[in-house]
Parts: C-alpha cells; sequence; structure tokens
C-alpha cells in the first residue's frame, strides 16, 4: 500500500495499525504517500493505487468521509488533450501520490497545512487549471461534481469518490502543473551569447534573452533587473539563420531604423523552440498576444514590456483583480484596443477597465456579472461589447454615452424586457437578445428605435404580442423569434420585413405584410393559415413544413419571384396548378401528405426538384414529362425526383424526355414496369426498391454517369447472367441475394432474435456501433444498444467494448432498474477516460430481464438512453416510444437549463457550438452543461409485443415510428428487416451514417410450456397422446414448446436445474436425485409464467436439442442407425424431456412395467416414476416411453450401465431394446460447453424428418401398427418381476 503517514486519532482518520508507530500531523488529515505508475493508454491510476481495507472501513462509518487523491505538479500528462501524445509522454513518467482521507467538512487550508503546500490546485477534465480558495473543500467539491452528473444515493457517491479513475474527469494537485508548450508560448528565457549588429565589430557575450508577447528582451545577466535593457519590437520582422554559427538565430525589428541581435542556442531543441516561437511573432500584422487557455492569474510580468501590444486575449483563464499582474494593472499597456476577458468567472466588473481609454473592442462574456458599473460610460471609443453569458437584468444608463458602439451583445442574460438604454445607443442596428426572460413582444417599444433593423429574440419566452398603435415600423427588415411560446404572431405592421424566423413555436395563425418579404421559415408550429398582403412580389423562399395546412395559400401561388417552397408534412389534397405552371419555382418539396392527383401541364416550367415521396398518388399524368405547346418539356430542366411511398403502377414513358434527369427515387410503390430511364444521358441515382419488378428492359449500352442502381426488395424480379453482367460497371448495385442455408448452431435464446444494420453514407468513415448480446447474465436475458459519435468513431467502440460489463456488475449490486441503469451510464461516462474529454456519444441500451415484480408477466424491457439514440416498441402493430431526444430543439426543458447556466447556444440550435444534445457519454469539457444522466423508461413485455427497433439520430429523422415499425413487422429475418430500415434512411436522403436493429420478440402464449395455458402434459390420469404435426405452421423464432428453447425458472440457473434432476449431463447419480418426487407435484410453469415465491422449489421441464449428424469437435458418430423410410435432411432432432413430469407418492408400490408392452401410465401407476420422452419434428410424435424407479435408482458405474445399455463417449446410456424406437437420438448427445440444456439458436426447415410422398402411407401405416402393438393389457402386479428398464440421457 505504501508508506503511511497518519496523523493523530480522531473522527478524521481510520484505527491505527498496531505495529505502525503513529505520527503527529496537524488538522488531524490521515495522507496515504504512494509513488504509483500510471496506465499510458488511460492516464489514470492502476488498482495499487486504490486503499486497504482499514480505510474503507473507516469510510463505511459516515458517507461524509472520503479520500482526496493529491497529484504531484509532475503529472503535467494530465492536461494533454489528445491520446495519441500523453500515451507516449505518461508511460514514461510518475507521479507522487498522495492519498489523503478527510470529511467534506474539511478546507483546502487542513489538507495545505498537513501537506506543507501553500496551495491546492484543482482541474476539471484535464483542462484547466485554478487555484482553490483557502475555505473551498475539495471533498465536498468532488461529491457536488458527482451528484451533479447524476449519483443520487450518497452511500454510492462516496464509492465513486474512491475511484482513482475520476482523475480524468476532476483531479487535485499540490502544486500547480505547467505543460512545457504552454510555458512556451508565454514566456521563452534563458543565458545565451548574444552579439548585437549585423557586423562582427561587436563581440559575444552572455546575456538574459527573453522572448514575451510582441518582443524580445536583452539585459545584463547580473542586472537583469536593473540594469539596461534592449527591447526588440518583432511583429513585422524577420527571424533568419546565422550560418557560420551553429544553432544561432539573427533577430530584426521591423522599420527603417532596424536593429538587429544574434543569440546562439546550445543544443538543437532549443534552437528549434526559439524559431518556431518566434516566428509566430513576427508573421503577425497587428501586434496581437493571445494568452487564452492557460489557467492564467495574472499577466506575465515581462509582457508589460510589449508596449506595442494592441490586442490582448486572456479568454478561459482565471485573471484575478487584486494581484500583482492583475486585471487592474492591464491599464499599462497604452495603445491597447482589443480586449477578451471571456470565461474568467471574475464575478464583480473590474472597474479599472474604464480607464482604457484606447479600447474599442470589449468581450467580458460568461463571467457571473450581475450589474454593471456607471464607470462603462467612460469608454468613449468603445465599439463593440460582448457581455453575453451573465446574469444582467438592466444596463445603465451611463452606457448611452457610448455613441460610437455598433455592436452590444447582451443574449443569454435575465432581461424582461428590451433595455431602454438601446435608444440612445444611435449606431446600433441589432437587438440581440436570444435567451433571455422576455414574455411579452412589445413592437411600440421597436418602432421608438429607427436605428434598429435586426432583431434577435430567439429561445425567450415570448408568448402574447403587443401593438402600442397602428403606426407601421418602417425600419425593421430582420425578425427571429425560433423556439419561443407564440400562439398568433401578426407582423403586419413591419411594413419593411423581408426576413422572418419563427420556427418551433405554437402558431396557429400567422399574419404578415408582403411589401418587402423575401423569406419566410415558419416550419414546425401548428398553423392552419398564412396570411401576407399584398402579395409578396420579392419572394423567394418560402419553408411551411411541419403544420396543419390544408391547402397552398394563394398567395403563394401568386408570387412572382419564389424558387423554393417547402409544404411537406402537412394536410394537402391536391396541388394547385398555379403552383405547377410557376415560372420561377425551382425546389418543390410536396412530401407527407395526402395528394391524390397531379393536374396536367400545359407549359414549360424551369423545375428542378420535385419531391412528391409519401402521398397517396395511383398514377402520374401521362402528359407530366411531355412537349408542350412551345415544342419543349414541360419539366425539361428536372434533375431530381422523389415518389416514393406512393401507390404508382408505372411511371409514364415520357420520363425519357427528362434529360437532365441525374436522381429519382420510386422505392415502396406498386411498380411492375422498369421505366424507360437508363436511356437518359446524366442519370446517376435509380432506386426502385421495394416495388413489383419482374424484369428490367435494358437498351444495348448503360449511360456512364449511372453510378447507383437500387432494386431490392422485389421478390418477383429475376436477373440472368446476362443482366448481372451489363450491371457489372455500376459502382453500387443493390439487389436481393438467396438466402444461403445456415447450419449455425449457436445457442442462443428462444424468446428474441436481432438483425443488425449500419451504412457509412457518404462519410469515409463509420462512427455508429452497436451491442447485441442475445444470452446476457447467463442466459436470462438480453442486452442490445445503440452507439453514435456523430464525428468519431473510437468512443462508439469503446461503449460497444465495455458497457456490457458495467450493466452486469451494476445488476449485481441493485435490483432497482432506474438505479442500475442510471448507474451504469454514469460509470461508463467514468470509464471513457481521456477519450471523453473532447469527444461525445449518444448512448441507447436495452435490457430484458425477468420480470420479478410482475408475476403476470414473463418479461420486462428497461430501456435508458442519452442523445439522440432511440428506441420504438412494436406493440399491437402499433409504435410505442420508449426515448427520450435530449436536444435543444426537441426537449424545452433540457433547453431551459442549458440557458440556466450560461451556456452560449449557437444559432445553429447547438450547445457552444459542439453539440445540440444536452446529454451524452462524454464530452466532459462541456460540463456542466452537457450530462450523462440517461433517461430511464421500464415496461412489461406482453403478448401483444412484436419487434424492438433501435436507431440513430440519422435513422429517426427519416423514418418517423409509425413507417419503421410498418415497413418491418411482416418481415420475417431481423437482419433483412434491418438493413430495410437503414435503405429506405437512405432513400429519403439520408447522406450520413446509419445504424439500425431490429430485436424480434416472442414473448407470447406460443412459447409456454404451463399446464395453465392448456398444454397436454401427463397428469395422474396419464399420458395425453399429442397432436398431429402435419399442417402446423413454421414459426419464425421457435417456441419453448417446440422443444428446442431451454426453461428455467427466474430464480434458478443453468447449474441450479442441473444438480436438482441429479446430475443428468454426467455419468453418476445423485443419490438424491429422485427424492424429491415423493412431493405432491405441483402445476408446472415455464419461464413466462414464473410460480410464486413458496417455501417449495419449483422444478421445470428440461429441452435440449441434439446434434444427429457430427459431435461439437467435427467428428462423425459411428452410432447412426437409419429407419427405413424416414429420411433426415436436418443436422438436428429435437426432442423434449420432462424429468419431473409425475407424482412420487408409494414408489414402493408402484409396479414395474413390462419392455416388451409399454403402455400408457393409469393414475396409480402415474404415482411411480415415470419418465418420458416425447419426440418432436417427427412422424412418430407422440409417443411416450415409460420407465420404474427401481433402475434409475441403480448405482451407475461402468459396468452397471453397460447392463442396461451401451454407453457412449459423452456419458449417456440408451438401452439396446429401444435404440431403434428412439430413432437414437439419445446415442448422439454432444459435449456441449454450455451444458446440455442450450437450445439453437432457431428451427431450421432442413432440421426436421422429411417423409417422400411415396412411402407416406406405408409410413402413417406402420406407424399406427407400431402404436396398437403398444397398447396391450397390463400385466398383473405379481407378474412384473422384470427389473425396470433404465433410460437415463444427458437431459
Amino acid at each position: 500500500m505504501g508508506e503511511v503517514e497518519p496523523g493523530p486519532a480522531g473522527p478524521l482518520e481510520p484505527p491505527e495499525p498496531p505495529e505502525a508507530p503513529a505520527s503527529r500531523r496537524p488538522g488531524g488529515i490521515r495522507v496515504l504517500k504512494r509513488n504509483m505508475k500510471r496506465n499510458g493508454s488511460r492516464n489514470c491510476l492502476n488498482r495499487r493505487s486504490r486503499f486497504g481495507s482499514r480505510e474503507r472501513d473507516w469510510l463505511r462509518e459516515d458517507v461524509k468521509r472520503g479520500c482526496v487523491y493529491l497529484y504531484g505538479a509532475d503529472s503535467t500528462t494530465a492536461t494533454t488533450t489528445t491520446t495519441t501524445s500523453s500515451s507516449s509522454s505518461s508511460s514514461s513518467s510518475s507521479s507522487d501520490l498522495h492519498l489523503v482521507l478527510c470529511t467534506v467538512e474539511t478546507p483546502a487550508s487542513e489538507i495545505c497545512a498537513g501537506e506543507g503546500r501553500e496551495s491546492l490546485y484543482l482541474q476539471l477534465h484535464g483542462d484547466l487549471v485554478r487555484r482553490l480558495e483557502p475555505t473551498e473543500r475539495p471533498l465536498q467539491i468532488v461529491y457536488d461534481y458527482l451528484s451533479r452528473l447524476g449519483f443520487d444515493d450518497l452511500v454510492r457517491i462516496q464509492e465513486e469518490a474512491t475511484n482513482p479513475d475520476l482523475g480524468c474527469m476532476i483531479r487535485f494537485y499540490g502544486e500547480k502543473p505547467c505543460h512545457m508548450d504552454h510555458l512556451d508560448r508565454i514566456l521563452l528565457s534563458g543565458i545565451y551569447n548574444v552579439r548585437k549588429g549585423k557586423t562582427q565589430l561587436h563581440k559575444w557575450a552572455e546575456r538574459l534573452v527573453v522572448l514575451c508577447g510582441t518582443c524580445l528582451i536583452v539585459s545584463s545577466v547580473k542586472d537583469c533587473q536593473t540594469g539596461k535593457m534592449h527591447i526588440l519590437p518583432l511583429v513585422g520582422g524577420k527571424i533568419e539563420e546565422v550560418k557560420r554559427r551553429q544553432y544561432s538565430l539573427a533577430f530584426s525589428s521591423a522599420g527603417a531604423q532596424a536593429q538587429t541581435y544574434h543569440v546562439s542556442f546550445e543544443t538543437l531543441a532549443e534552437y528549434q523552440r526559439w524559431q518556431r516561437q518566434a516566428s509566430k511573432v513576427v508573421s503577425q500584422r497587428i501586434s496581437t498576444v493571445d494568452l487564452s487557455c492557460y489557467s492564467l492569474e495574472e499577466v506575465p510580468e515581462h509582457l508589460f514590456y510589449s508596449q506595442d501590444i494592441t490586442y490582448l486575449n486572456l479568454r478561459h483563464n482565471f485573471m484575478q483583480l487584486e494581484r500583482p499582474g492583475g486585471l487592474d494593472t492591464l491599464y499599462k499597456f497604452s495603445q491597447l484596443k482589443g480586449l477578451n476577458l471571456s470565461h474568467n468567472k471574475l464575478g464583480l466588473f473590474p472597474i479599472l477597465l474604464c480607464d482604457i481609454s484606447t479600447l474599442t473592442e470589449l468581450n467580458l462574456s460568461c463571467n457571473g456579472f450581475r450589474d454593471l458599473p456607471s464607470q462603462i460610460g467612460n469608454l468613449l471609443n468603445l465599439q463593440t461589447l460582448c457581455l453575453d453569458g451573465n446574469f444582467l437584468t438592466t444596463l445603465p444608463e451611463e452606457l448611452g454615452n457610448l455613441q460610437q458602439l455598433s455592436s452590444l451583445g447582451i443574449s443569454f442574460n435575465n432581461f424582461s424586457q428590451i433595455p431602454e438604454v438601446y435608444e440612445k445607443l444611435t449606431m446600433l442596428d441589432k437587438v440581440v437578445m436570444a435567451g433571455n426572460c422576455l414574455e411579452v413582444l412589445n413592437l411600440g417599444v421597436l418602432n421608438r428605435m429607427n436605428h434598429i433593423k435586426h432583431v434577435d429574440l430567439r429561445m425567450n419566452h415570448l408568448k402574447t404580442m403587443v401593438i402600442e398603435n397602428l403606426e407601421g415600423n418602417k425600419h425593421i427588415t430582420h425578425v427571429d423569434l425560433r423556439d419561443n411560446r407564440l400562439t398568433d404572431l401578426d407582423l403586419s405592421s413591419l411594413c419593411s420585413l423581408e426576413q422572418l424566423h419563427c420556427e418551433r413555436n405554437q402558431l396557429r395563425e400567422l399574419t404578415l405584410s408582403g411589401f418587402s418579404l423575401r423569406t419566410l421559415y415558419a416550419s414546425s408550429n401548428r398553423l392552419t393559415a398564412v396570411n401576407v398582403y399584398p402579395v409578396p412580389s420579392l419572394l423567394t423562399s418560402l419553408d411551411l413544413s411541419r403544420n396543419l395546412l390544408e391547402c397552398v395559400p394563394d398567395w403563394a401561388c401568386e408570387a412572382k419571384k419564389i424558387e423554393v417552397l417547402d409544404v411537406s408534412y402537412n394536410l394537402l389534397t391536391e396541388v394547385p396548378i398555379r403552383i405547377l405552371s410557376s415560372l420561377s419555382l425551382r425546389k418543390l418539396m410536396l412530401g407527407h401528405n395526402h395528394v391524390q392527383n397531379l393536374p396536367t401541364l400545359v407549359e414549360h416550367i424551369p423545375l428542378e426538384v420535385l419531391d412528391l415521396q409519401h402521398n397517396a398518388l395511383t398514377r402520374l399524368p401521362d402528359t407530366l414529362f411531355s412537349k408542350a405547346l412551345n415544342k419543349l418539356n414541360k419539366l425539361e430542366q428536372l434533375e431530381e425526383l422523389n415518389l416514393s411511398g406512393n401507390k404508382l403502377k408505372t411511371i409514364p414513358t415520357t420520363i425519357a424526355n427528362c434529360k437532365r434527369l441525374h436522381t429519382l427515387v420510386a422505392h415502396s410503390n406498386n411498380i411492375s414496369i422498369f421505366p424507360e430511364i437508363l436511356q437518359l444521358p446524366q442519370i446517376q441515382f435509380v432506386d426502385l426498391s421495394c416495388n413489383d419488378l419482374t424484369e428490367i428492359l435494358i437498351p444495348e449500352a448503360l449511360p456512364a454517369t449511372l453510378q447507383d442502381l437500387d432494386l431490392t426488395g422485389n421478390t418477383n424480379l429475376v436477373l440472368e447472367h446476362k443482366t448481372l453482367d451489363i450491371f457489372s460497371h455500376i459502382t453500387t448495385l443493390k439487389i436481393d441475394q438467396k438466402p444461403l442455408p445456415t447450419t449455425d448452431s449457436t445457442v442462443t435464446s428462444t424468446f428474441w432474435s436481432h438483425g443488425l444494420a449500419e451504412m457509412a453514407g457518404q462519410r469515409n468513415k463509420l462512427c455508429v456501433s452497436a451491442l447485441a448480446m442475445d444470452n446476457f447474465a447467463e442466459g436470462v436475458g438480453a442486452v442490445y444498444g445503440m452507439f453514435d459519435g456523430d464525428r468519431n468513431e473510437e468512443l462508439p467502440r469503446l461503449l460497444q467494448c465495455t458497457m456490457a460489463d458495467v450493466l452486469l456488475e451494476e445488476v449485481q449490486q441493485s435490483t432497482n432498474d432506474t438505479v442500475f441503469m442510471a448507474n451504469t451510464f454514469l460509470v461508463s461516462h467514468r470509464k471513457l477516460g481521456m477519450a471523453g474529454q473532447k469527444l461525445g456519444s449518444s448512448a441507447l441500451l436495452c435490457y430484458i430481464r425477468p420480470d420479478t415484480a410482475d408475476p403476470a408477466s414473463s418479461f420486462s424491457l428497461t430501456v435508458a438512453n442519452v442523445g439522440t439514440c432511440r428506441a420504438v416498441l412494436c406493440r399491437g402493430g402499433k409504435p410505442v416510444p420508449l426515448s427520450k431526444v435530449f436536444s435543444l430543439e426537441q426537449d424545452p426543458e433540457e433547453a431551459q437549463r442549458v440557458k440556466d447556466q450560461k451556456a452560449i447556444i449557437t444559432e445553429d440550435n447547438k450547445v457552444n457550438g459542439v453539440t445540440c444534445c444536452t446529454r451524452m457519454l462524454g464530452c466532459t469539457y462541456l460540463y456542466p452543461w452537457i450530462l450523462p444522466k440517461p433517461h430511464i423508461s421500464s415496461t412489461p413485455l406482453t403478448i401483444q409485443d412484436e419487434l424492438l427497433i433501435l436507431g440513430n439520430k440519422a435513422l429517426w429523422e427519416h423514418l418517423s415510428y409509425t413507417e419503421a415499425v410498418n415497413a418491418v413487422r411482416h418481415v420475417q429475418d431481423p437482419l433483412a428487416a434491418a438493413k430495410k430500415l437503414c435503405t429506405l434512411a437512405q432513400s429519403y436522403g439520408c447522406q450520413d451514417n446509419v445504424g439500425a436493429m431490429v430485436v424480434y420478440l416472442n414473448i407470447g402464449e406460443e412459447g409456454c410450456t404451463c399446464e395453465m395455458n392448456g398444454l397436454t402434459l401427463p397428469g395422474p390420469v396419464g399420458f395425453a397422446s399429442t397432436t398431429t404435426i402435419k399442417d402446423a405452421p413454421k414459426p419464425a423464432t421457435p417456441s419453448s414448446s417446440s422443444g428446442i428453447a431451454s426453461e428455467f425458472s427466474s430464480e434458478m440457473s443453468t447449474s441450479e436445474v442441473s444438480s436438482e434432476v441429479g446430475s443428468t449431463a454426467s455419468d453418476e447419480h445423485n443419490a438424491g436425485g429422485l427424492d424429491t418426487a415423493l412431493l405432491p407435484r405441483p402445476e408446472r410453469r415455464c419461464s413466462l409464467h414464473p410460480t410464486p415465491t413458496s417455501g417449495l422449489f419449483q422444478r421445470q421441464p428440461s429441452c435440449a436439442t441434439f446434434s444427429s449428424n457430427q459431435s461439437d469437435n467435427g467428428l462423425d458418430s459411428d452410432d447412426d442407425q437409419p429407419v427405413e423410410g424416414v429420411i433426415t435432411n436436418g443436422s438436428k432432432v429435437e426432442v423434449e424431456v420432462d424429468i419431473h413430469c409425475c407424482r412420487g407418492r408409494d414408489l414402493e408400490n408402484s409396479p414395474p412395467l413390462r419392455e416388451s408392452s409399454p403402455t400408457p401410465c393409469s393414475e396409480e401407476h402415474a404415482r411411480g416414476s415415470c419418465f418420458g420422452i416425447r419426440r418432436q419434428n417427427s412422424v412418430n410424435s407422440g409417443i411416450v416411453l415409460p420407465m420404474s424407479k427401481d433402475r434409475m435408482e441403480l448405482q451407475k458405474s461402468p459396468s452397471t450401465s453397460c447392463l442396461y445399455g451401451k454407453k457412449l463417449s459423452n456419458g449417456s446410456i440408451v438401452p439396446l431394446e429401444d435404440s431403434l424406437n428412439l430413432i437414437e437420438v439419445a446415442t448422439e448427445v454432444p459435449k456441449r460447453k454450455t451444458g446440455y440444456f442450450a437450445a439453437p439458436t432457431q428451427m431450421e426447415p432442413e432440421d426436421q424428418f422429411v417423409v417422400p410422398r411415396d412411402l407416406e402411407e406405408e409410413v402413417k401405416e406402420q406407424m399406427k401398427q407400431h402404436q396398437d402393438s403398444r397398447l396391450e393389457p397390463e400385466p398383473h402386479e405379481e407378474d412384473r418381476t422384470e427389473p425396470p428398464e433404465e433410460f437415463d440421457t444427458a437431459l
């Protein structure tokens, strides 16, 4: 464990070991010192850093106790943000690790006193490092951090806080770590030989050389602070190599009186460092110093010698106010014009900044300001002021003195109204107030601001609009009202309005002025009417998609310059002829409506893109693509045509007139005749999948431009070899492959099966990964997951490999689905390590397990997700969403949470311009805006549940839940279903990575073997013969009643079943293997209907599948005895063995049965030990073979086993007399590593007995005679002296 230096006994420390003498430490803090090597790949500590049992016992006494890992200053690799560079550097270094045991009340000053340190430093996510205040409590900081991540239980928080892997997210240092590269950028210094001037008149002398900011400083070594200093401005100068002297550089300033200094370095590394940094300085056109993201608390002292600095960037630091070199000293830069102090968490406005009268640009965003001082009015030259991301509610009147201010940003503050000071700032032309708290849009206030042209009020709380008078506003041209709560909007008074954004409101009616209107974006509302008067003659783009419009507005049909019209996802039933006759329209989007027919075109129109997907079209006008009266083709300029999801049977042959057509998408129709498109000279992409094509007429030569042809889903289409040869030059040809007979005998669950499809689209890498485990947690459940990294592939791969293991660990710790699912995501978030600092991924996890809470249900489904991956359950043919989309656009609550925490949301709705997701795994540097806490939902699975669909963002952006469910619920193969979903998404224009997983569920009564569900089982009155299988259907997913699946109680494992039935998978009997048969036989239940908890152990019937052709090692069996008249063309014979099917009373009095004339057990005989095997999938289905107890209880040994049957290498015993009747099923039991209670993936059609037609009648007759011969009178009890036959298999 390392060296221990304990403090005095007290509540802050564990008990002292008797062999270790105690040494006093101030504050009663226990410190464990270790020198530990870090794991180079993850930069986290290995297991040797974990403390022992004494420390853990001390922690368990109080949840407020914990530990803090204190790293040394040489742990610089922790700040490296890329795993590639950190792996090599961290593997060669070690850090001095101090494990400090403390409580949540222990301040940093107490820890510093015990450690002999001046301060403690905190680093989050391997990024910036800040100094802790003496009163801050490190352990409480860790607890608060974990609580905000999503951990709720204090005990679990305490456990997570002791995990050293947490250092990748939050870490404490005893000294401030400094990365060498950062130091070089801030300050370069050293003692070198220096010569002044270009000539050799001056001699080389040893001098102190400093490169800081924009200057090179040369001074005496002894009198460096008080002596003469030579300052050489480098901006615009030159850096040259001195060829006559090794490792020497010549630094020259700019201007006519330029000076030069020659500096000679000792090593090549120093020479390269100085050359690299100085080259950046001389290449600047203006004197700019960038010191952002360096964890600075003060300005470097030597920087003040650079008096020519005009722009200073100190963003993302921890600048202090009253310190030497703090913000109060920035006035020394006499020529400073631009200053960036954003993200410094200042809290208070530095008033001395108001004395820098030369400032023209000042950025103070994200500093926690609640008010501004009146002295800000002294910055008379200020032109740009950015105050975004603060807590401001008002602006001082003195701000109106800044008459040169042309840009004022106050977005994401707490303003409830537009500040009146805007009226004085006449140079401003924009009101930028996104993300504030405005509830009322007062047009009267805007009317008084004649200088305002642009108004940005997106992401406020606007509900109503107030018009003080009818006076028109002629100066406002652009208005952005996205993501508010408006229900009605009347902006007809804005006569000069050119552009309006009002997406994602709750608008029912919209009224605008059309005098100057050029673009209108009003999608994702509830619009039933849009009124624009007069007709907008300048309108070029109109987006009214995702509303409730029943017709296209008349004014839109009359717009003379409209080029783009999007009315998709509405309730349109017809397309106005005036729209299709527009001479300016270039792009028309009419998808997802109820259009049944198109009007007949008369004239030529310049339409380039026509989208008619998902309507009710049954036919297209024959003259749609024909020539117009002016002898031009009506759609001569058409380039893209989308007809998917309609009911078309043919496409007019006149489509061959569209010479510019390069994309035709017409999947999911009823097209039976291949359209004449292979003669088009520019055709590139053709999608005719999921139609009724039967043949293709191919011209002699295909166009050279054809790149993609999709013909999948045409079940009646047969392509000849000649046709395939012609298509061979196409880059992408998609056709249905004939299913190959599978011989996979992998054991999977009977109740579910899955298929996965992933497509990269037009990107060069696949950033989607999936997790699929049909047998999880010893085969009693299943886990499925989907991970989407957007632009990175590393995190989805990591989650794919680790998340199932984390879930298994969490399930063992808690039975509450909400708890173990949430902890699975949070622990996986931590395990991402350094890879999760800058990268993020959406994650979806579905866990199927036996439902212990609801006895009436069989299994429960628990779904958890973060990000945009979603799951939907098909229940009774209807989609049931199980996930929540965590994005700014679709989750107002999450958007409000991010706004309250003062994140900057860009105009494309991304947090800090990075991602639209508000919850992800990874991206720890965006904490607390991005969190890993998932949404969790649980539902019991019922007989109505058909399938489960998992998909990433790209899939659900192009497919609705209903469409996805309807597309695959009748597809037999889950893999084909998953591929179909991906193909549909790509057909709808998806060009990104798309992933889909389809899980078929068989959680129904057909998968049940319970007596309660009417299944014929052996009972007290004897064995009932089973039914005929002649016309039995072949289920796509085999149920447990078909003799394929293993069934266990939800409370017992495979090993428990094996031990309870007397070690049936071995050569030895358990002495008490049948003792439990003396108990009354309870009602038999399967895993679908588990027996309620009671004191009696409930046994379950077991089923197994054995190979009849080969053993698992590939060796042919030599025990095959073919049966005449019966042909086996498969490799499996399924049998169901009920080893606990009879009552066990009066075993001693039960008469033995004769082997020569076996009969079904009568009521009193059923009380004996009857062991029956019912063969499945055979012509002899239903024959039951009884046997007695005596032979079963006979001690098994190699000698006695051979007396009653032949022993195989796998341990099974088969009676020689009945081997033919059993068709030697038991002789072929393979040695399976997973035990003999495993089931195959599914029942394949070829794995059955096949009776030739010419032998069918003969076999039936033989079967009938065979059954009649077994139904003989039962002998008297005194005649039963022959020992019973033993039939013991590995079942």
